[in-house]
């Protein structure tokens, strides 16, 4: 396809692998300037060994949100352009498992720290009259799916969120958009077992003969989930969001994507729980 970001700026978050990178990768190939943020110091220093110019933004540290809008729009002269938010964390449980803690903690990075984030940036994008904010949400920001409750909350807030901000900002110039990714080759499976480890007593679980399954699934490396695509799936439709003149709300990446949106709008409450539980 032919580079049409030639001068335009975009901050990346959770740049570190899997979607976000790819994204950075791609991006800069179009002529975008990409500045491609981490939550570690560590990865920062890799991606500057690319030629990226990175930098630090934990979403659950508030004063790093603060610090890293605060140099992207130094950087750009607060001119930026767009705004890719990506990073996220899951962490697998029973609902009635889940303690408050984590759900405090999963809150802060995937939703809190995205619309906190894009707070910062809007002002400047208002001011130039232009700017597109893109939100990365998830299949399940469409259905729910058992022994992901935390995660799926996230999502589904983030969905009514966004909407919202898309209604309020027309006339702004400013397009705020979602993409809706399904199975993408990412390190969230083992990126989640830390968080799992830490906030879920299964063995006390009143479920703990059903972990046995789910602990396969984590701590097991296996082959490619069923219709799992590469994170360059994902960077296709954020090129179509950000280069657009007229970009959708929301962009499906996957197959299960597809269907899952459909099936929202078409099929009851319990056929869709049916279908759901199929897989």
């Amino acid at each position: 396809m032919r580079a049409t970001g030639q001068g335009r700026s975009v901050v990346i978050t959770g740049c570190s692998s899997g979607i976000g990178l790819d994204a950075a990768r791609g991006l800069r190939m179009r002529g975008w300037r990409v500045l491609a943020t981490c939550r570690q110091e560590a990865d920062c220093e890799r991606l500057r060994g690319e030629g990226f110019e990175s930098f630090r933004l934990d979403y659950a540290d508030e004063a790093s949100v603060a610090l890293g809008a605060e140099m992207a729009l130094g950087l750009t002269n607060g001119r930026l352009d767009a705004l890719y938010n990506n990073g996220a964390f899951a962490c697998p449980a029973a609902v009635e498992d889940i303690p408050r803690g984590l759900l405090r903690e999963i809150f802060e990075v995937n939703l809190f720290g995205y619309h906190d984030l894009a707070r910062r940036v809007i002002p400047a994008m208002r001011a130039q009259g232009r700017g597109r904010i893109v939100n990365c949400s998830s299949v399940l920001g469409l259905v729910g799916v058992k022994w992901r409750g935390a995660y799926v909350a996230t999502k589904f807030a983030m969905e009514g969120l966004t909407d919202v901000l898309r209604m309020e900002m027309k006339g702004t110039g400013i397009e705020v958009i979602l993409i809706e990714p399904g199975p993408i080759t990412s390190s969230i499976r083992a990126n989640a077992i830390p968080h799992f480890e830490r906030w879920i007593d299964w063995k006390s679980s009143a479920r703990s003969d059903e972990y046995n399954a789910l602990l396969h699934r984590l701590y097991e490396s296996r082959g490619p989930d069923r219709f799992e695509l590469p994170a360059s799936a994902v960077t296709t439709k954020l090129v179509h969001a950000l280069e657009s003149p007229r970009p959708k709300a929301r962009y499906y990446v996957t197959t299960p994507t597809w269907i899952s949106g459909i099936a929202r709008r078409l099929l009851p409450t319990r056929g869709l729980d049916w279908l759901v539980s199929k897989g």
